[in-house]
């Protein structure tokens, strides 16, 4: 007679002291296209892309703290043309939370957003400096609420939001640049935030995020509202391999952006608007 018996493996005991959940990726992006004898014409380009993604979050019965720094820096080479930068950021996210229901939490946030070097305008003889790290930065704080149904959607709105935007470079400063008092390092704001992230999987392995923060400043023009919406979509080869387009589109009522017209310079408010695109590798953890 034979016997049967049947072992259960037991469960593994949940680990409730975790508090902290820390993940991340690092992309490094390519593109490059050459032309020889080519009758269509053609400029032979590089461009290389580094992009630091990282997100520590704490959750403790009522509380949480999420945290997210994204870094990014890329160079691009045009032949005949040097070197030239095509992203630059600095960008650190911390909402503190304590929930009030299921998806609603009271909070306090804080953005800062700057650069690490310098940025010119090319269509100028010599060229003409336009930026510089912590010119400008960008320092938003306030007490709020927020909605989040997962960490892949979540609403914050700060109806009380001061904002600060500071520049350090004396040479812009003195211009007055991005709205300052010229000869002025800062300028003060308060006003109410909005911020808005949504990542949704289109299809296998192709997911779009969606970044919108909005900004109105209660003492100078509430109707001028600071816009800043990203895009990006994310398409998995592999584990490692990775293609990614994205597009940064910014409406800022106190910078003012150089604009050629029948070869006539002039300094004017307008959409800015950023696009990338790379294969690359990315590695997550």
């Amino acid at each position: 007679m034979a016997a049967i018996s049947y072992a259960q493996t037991p469960t593994a005991p949940v680990d409730t002291t975790k508090r902290w959940t820390i993940h991340g990726e690092n992309t490094f992006l390519i593109s490059q296209s050459s032309y020889k004898n080519w009758s269509a014409g053609g400029t032979n380009a590089f461009a290389g892309n580094l992009i630091f993604n990282y997100d520590f979050n704490y959750k403790k019965d009522v509380w949480s703290w999420d945290n997210k720094a994204i870094l990014g820096y890329g160079l691009s080479k045009q032949q005949d043309i040097g070197w030239r930068k095509n992203d630059d950021r600095i960008i650190l996210n911390s909402l503190l939370g304590r929930q009030a229901s299921k998806y609603w939490l009271y909070t306090f946030y804080m953005n800062f957003q700057t650069q690490f070097t310098k940025g010119y305008d090319y269509t100028t003889e010599p060229r003409t400096l336009l930026s510089n790290i912590l010119a400008p930065a960008y320092l938003t704080f306030g007490p709020g609420f927020a909605y989040k149904r997962s960490d892949n959607f979540r609403i914050n709105i700060s109806p009380a939001a001061a904002r600060i935007i500071i520049v350090r470079d004396d040479s812009l400063s003195h211009r007055g640049a991005f709205g300052v008092t010229p000869d002025h390092k800062s300028l003060f704001q308060f006003g109410a935030s909005f911020d808005a992230y949504y990542k949704v999987n289109l299809v296998e392995n192709i997911s779009l995020e969606n970044i919108l923060k909005l900004y109105s400043d209660y003492l100078h023009k509430p109707g001028d509202i600071y816009t800043d919406y990203t895009a990006n979509l994310f398409m998995k080869v592999n584990k490692f391999v990775t293609v990614n387009a994205g597009v940064q589109l910014i409406y800022d009522g106190k910078t003012k952006i150089p604009v050629v017209e029948n070869g006539v310079r002039t300094d004017k408010i307008g959409v800015q608007v950023k696009q990338i695109l790379g294969a690359g590798l990315t590695y997550k953890f």
